[in-house]
């Protein structure tokens, strides 16, 4: 008896086993040949090559058809498993239906991002697939561009996210800046211009605990500089600290807003020009065309839609 797991399967005509399925189910060569649109020589000469294949006669002549030999019953079940598996893979990615889904993403964003987009988007998840959950974390770009290779990370979602080949973004939502003080605070009052400004001590985010930001940049252009009275390294402490002290924060400005409804704030705009940032979503090629990650996509981006301030651009690929 051949030892079918040693075989070279590069020198076996596998369309031999959807021939070996089709007599199993039909118990006769003409039956057999119909389901399959060949001609009855054609898999007579397949029944053949069959029987070649494996040593065995496979099938016995019997009144009213074939009848299978133990050998055939013995490959039944595994070969039609092993069909049903190609199958399968050949199918393509099976439908998401996030009603019943059962499954967990993993996305990384910074705390503004995580502050901006996951309360509305964790409602909406809810409501249409309450199986899925949803893991987040904080990466860097270079670390969340491996993680997203390497299939351990779903989505990476934040600012100054250049094209990479390989990897696909969507914009999300622009965001510009505010300055954020404390009410009551002297310069508050009336316009805030750019000598009252500076002579303020700041209040500067510094994720990974290092001077230097979009701010510092455009007032070296113009031949200025701050003083950094305070350096944290999450947005969120910030606007405590700010509405407790004399500090001005130079804040993302829909994080500025939703804080100032909790706080006793008040916001100016910058007295410079300044650049705000794109906020953007990224994937690695490798799930692209996943069912469920297509409707995670949406789902965010959809979210952020909500987000956007009237007059600003639609996003988009």
């Amino acid at each position: 008896m051949i030892d079918i797991r040693a075989m070279n399967l590069a020198a076996v005509d596998l369309n031999l086993l959807v021939t070996l399925e089709a007599l199993l189910a039909e118990r006769s060569v003409t039956r057999a040949a119909r389901r399959l649109g060949l001609s009855q020589p054609a898999l007579s000469h397949a029944l053949q090559r069959l029987r070649d294949l494996f040593g065995d006669p496979l099938f016995l002549r019997a009144p009213g058809g074939l009848l299978p030999t133990d050998r055939a019953l013995e490959l039944s079940a595994p070969l039609a498993a092993a069909l049903d598996a190609v199958r399968l893979a050949l199918s393509g990615p099976a439908a998401f239906d996030p009603a019943t889904a059962r499954r967990t993403f993993a996305v990384a964003t910074a705390d503004h991002g995580s502050f901006v987009l996951l309360p509305e988007l964790w409602a909406t998840l809810n409501a249409e697939a309450p199986g899925v959950d949803v893991s987040v974390r904080v990466d860097t770009v270079d670390q969340g561009r491996r993680e997203l290779l390497d299939g351990e990370l779903d989505l990476l979602i934040g600012p100054y996210q250049r094209e990479v080949a390989g990897y696909y973004r969507q914009r999300l939502l622009h965001e510009r800046f505010v300055c954020v003080l404390r009410k009551g605070h002297p310069a508050a009052r009336g316009g805030l211009t750019l000598d009252k400004w500076l002579a303020l001590p700041h209040l500067l985010v510094a994720p990974r605990g290092k001077p230097g930001s979009a701010v510092d940049t455009a007032l070296a252009a113009v031949g200025r500089a701050r003083r950094v009275g305070l350096m944290v390294p999450q947005f969120l402490v910030a606007p405590h600290v700010v509405a407790g002290s004399d500090l001005v924060w130079t804040a993302p400005e829909r994080m500025a807003r939703a804080y100032a409804k909790l706080l006793p704030l008040v916001l100016r705009p910058v007295p410079i020009a300044l650049e705000g940032f794109t906020v953007w979503q990224s994937w690695h090629e490798r799930r692209h065309r996943d069912p469920g990650h297509a409707w995670l996509r949406a789902r965010v981006h959809a979210v952020a839609a909500g987000t956007r301030r009237p007059g600003e651009p639609e996003t988009g690929e």
